[in-house]
């Protein structure tokens, strides 16, 4: 069987916007990752942004605690993490747009609550630069996020004037999650080596993420085998979300992906997720659909719950399929009914939900 080779995408070489229109749709189309240069985010803000992340992950184990996410705010410290219903071997920080859209506002003011919780990042006299790093490095990724959106969206004959990618612009609900991944020596219970994260599809619209040039753990499902996906020095590896699928009516696809774990090296990770507003009703641009409209923060909020402690089998977007006989049709329109997309969700809310739906 030969081995797929993804696409690297200069996003400055081609000879004609048309044709990187159309690299990136067939991308899209036949494997849902590829990586792009010339991209345009610094290479000194890079770097600065990997150190200040290794900087967190060596802080005590004690301190990092005191940031944790919980049943009320999906965002913070974690090393808990369920995958499928299996833990992930990994550290991770999630950080995303606080509620007012201004970095310059306290995290626990309440103007920036949001469905997701509120933001928990390291006070200056811990980690002095952290924070004016890691906010400009986010809204970087937030710029590229939006250029390579309109590409995809030009794919399918739209443009950036498209309501999807209109309120992805002005009001997208995007976090950035940096991972740790430690060496691993270990067994799990069932006998089998611990995965940094097991199979599954990113929720959101598209993922840019940081690879570690050094360790490659990143493995795509394509051809019915596990590829590695090796790191381009200088690139950003790009992969399309399940709400890209729904959109595109299954043209471009939301891949199956894991990271494996490493006996002999740690290795960090970042990736961003291009996200909708929570209140995004996501639906096919087709005649013909085959999914019913997604509600962005109900599949947010039931996939978070899902990581957060074991409620069975996570949610996938096949849920929304036009011939399944699905509960999450009937429970998405009970949690819009219910929903106060500024306040943040908890999980005690969803098993309630799921009850009386």
């Amino acid at each position: 069987m030969v081995t797929p080779a993804f696409p690297v995408i200069d996003l400055s070489a081609a000879s004609s916007e048309s044709e990187l229109v159309e690299r990136i749709a067939e991308a899209c189309s036949e494997y849902g990752f590829f990586q792009v240069t010339s991209h345009g985010i610094d290479d000194d803000l890079i770097q600065a942004y990997q150190e200040q992340c290794e900087l967190y992950f060596a802080l005590p184990h004690e301190t990092k605690l005191q940031w944790k996410r919980n049943e009320r705010n999906a965002r913070g410290y974690f090393d808990d993490e369920l995958t499928k219903q299996r833990r992930d071997w990994k550290e991770a920080l999630d950080f995303g747009v606080p509620g007012s859209r201004k970095w310059t506002i306290a995290d626990d003011d309440p103007s920036n609550l949001c469905l997701d919780g509120w933001n928990q990042l390291p006070q200056e006299d811990v980690l002095p630069n952290f924070r004016s790093v890691v906010t400009k490095y986010f809204d970087a990724c937030a710029e590229l996020s939006d250029k390579i959106s309109i590409l995809m969206a030009k794919g399918i004959g739209q443009d950036e004037s498209t309501p999807v990618l209109k309120g992805l612009r002005e009001c997208h609900s995007s976090y950035l999650r940096s991972n740790y991944y430690p060496k691993c020596n270990e067994t799990a219970e069932d006998g089998m080596k611990p995965l940094g994260i097991s199979p599954h599809k990113d929720a959101g619209f598209l993922t840019v993420l940081l690879q570690d040039i050094d360790c490659h753990s990143l493995q795509v499902w394509k051809d019915e085998q596990w590829i590695t996906i090796v790191p381009v020095p200088g690139a950003f590896t790009i992969n399309t979300g399940d709400m890209a699928e729904v959109w595109s009516n299954g043209k471009y696809k939301a891949p199956l992906h894991r990271v494996v774990s490493d006996e002999t090296k740690e290795r960090y990770s970042a990736p961003f997720f291009y996200n909708p507003p929570y209140d995004a009703l996501i639906a096919p641009l087709s005649s013909e659909p085959i999914f019913n409209p997604v509600l962005w923060g109900y599949f947010r909020a039931v996939r978070f719950a899902g990581d957060l402690t074991n409620l069975g089998i996570e949610i996938q977007i096949e849920d929304f399929l036009r011939d399944r006989n699905s509960k999450h049709i009937e429970t998405q329109k009970l949690f819009e009914e219910q929903a106060n997309f500024k306040t943040p969700f908890s999980v005690e809310t969803f098993r309630s939900i799921l009850i009386s739906g």
